[in-house]
């Protein structure tokens, strides 16, 4: 039976921003390869994963205006200004020839780019979409966020096997182009005109707080995945590919998403929500396990399984806890936590892998995804017990 008008969320704007951040996505996911170019001109593991946090610390810089812009003067504003700037870096990554300061000055733009980019174009499906199918509906917008990991990383392989990193930087400005096109028409949607507490205010609410936490333990361990992910299948185990796990990643998180993206409003979204962390961390046990490229492709189906469910359960925890009028500051703040987890994870995580090795690595970032999970469990128990909530929702 079809929805009812008002919990429709397949309408125009909806397939507009969802194909503008689906080629964003595709645009910035081919530097998963990034890595190699920085061994070529000579950097360790420790310093790839210096340059990777770098972009996330630029992009929690920018958050914080990002959702102040959002909430005061709207949404459209950051998504054009943030696809503007984004072309830019990636053409700018044609001059960056050593590793240095203009690197590191260009990889802190990207992040800029990506900080503003993704956190308007999740505010903005989060407006559209209708309260009583939210989870859902952020979830199958989420599905242009994780197909681009499966087919940036494929677009990396395939433009790496013919050219080489400069020819990549230029398709992916090609491809940012075109997303900034399709985001021009996007009608500004309705917000809140009321007061609320503003990003620092959404910083320090009691009921987001534990969800703050939970967010920057999940990413943490996947800052593992995205910055040492080549290394690992490469130059260690020398079998499976970035482009194979997460091709079997997007591909079990969008089955999930499009298939029974319903089930976290149906059943209740912690009984979905516990399990999908404990198959994100199985999925890193595997990958530190693995012994052929069929371990590399099962480890990227469970981590897909998990952040399939986790992800969209936490924004829209988000999402229902803030502020109406605190909606862009929240989004910000929510992506921000993720940059958070990956600024700091992938410089401990990278010294921890010259300390030991990979496998061990991996294996201790599984932890981080249970401790998470524990620690939100008791702390978000403890505050929905005590005072009422302090969200207006």
């Amino acid at each position: 039976m079809a929805s009812p008008p008002s919990e429709r969320f397949l309408t125009w704007p909806f397939v507009l921003v969802f194909a503008a951040n689906f080629l964003q996505g595709l645009a910035i996911h081919p530097y998963l390869h990034l890595p190699g170019y920085l061994t070529r001109m000579g950097a360790g593991e420790a310093l790839v994963g210096l340059v990777f946090g770098m972009m996330s610390g630029a992009a929690i810089v920018i958050r914080p205006f990002a959702g102040r812009v959002m909430d005061s003067r709207g949404r459209r504003i950051v998504i054009v200004a943030g696809g503007l700037l984004h072309v830019a870096v990636c053409l700018l990554y044609t001059t960056v020839h050593e590793v240095g300061a203009w690197l590191y000055v260009v990889r802190s733009l990207q992040g800029v780019a990506i900080g503003a980019l993704f956190s308007s174009l999740f505010t903005y499906a989060a407006d559209i979409v209708p309260p009583t199918r939210r989870t859902q509906g952020i979830g199958l917008f989420g599905v242009s966020g994780m197909l681009p990991m499966s087919l940036g990383g494929l677009l990396g392989d395939a433009i790496l096997a013919r050219w080489d990193y400069h020819e990549l930087f230029l398709i992916t400005a090609g491809i940012a182009g075109v997303a900034f096109l399709l985001a021009l028409p996007l009608p500004e949607p309705e917000r809140s005109r009321a007061t609320g507490l503003g990003f620092f205010g959404a910083a320090t609410q009691r009921d987001l707080l534990p969800v703050w936490f939970v967010g920057s333990a999940m990413a943490t361990a996947l800052g593992g995945l995205f910055a040492f992910l080549k290394g690992y299948t490469e130059d260690y185990l020398h079998f499976g590919s970035v482009g194979l796990f997460f091709s079997w990643y997007t591909g079990a998180a969008i089955v999930l998403r499009v298939g029974f993206g319903w089930l976290p409003d149906r059943v209740g979204p912690m009984r979905v929500y516990y399990p999908s962390m404990l198959c994100l961390s199985v999925a890193l046990v595997a990958l530190s396990q693995a012994t052929g490229a069929g371990w590399v492709a099962f480890a990227g189906t469970l981590a897909g399984i998990g952040h399939g469910y986790a992800f969209p359960i936490l924004s829209t925890l988000a999402v229902t806890r803030a502020h109406p009028a605190d909606r862009g500051s929240a989004m910000s703040l929510f992506t921000a936590v993720f940059d958070a987890g990956i600024l700091i994870g992938s410089p401990l995580l990278g010294v921890l892998i010259e300390a030991t090795d990979f496998r061990t690595m991996f294996l201790i970032a599984a932890a981080l995804p249970l401790l998470g999970v524990a620690v939100f469990h008791l702390w978000d128990a403890r505050v929905r017990d005590a005072a009422p909530t302090e969200s207006a929702t």
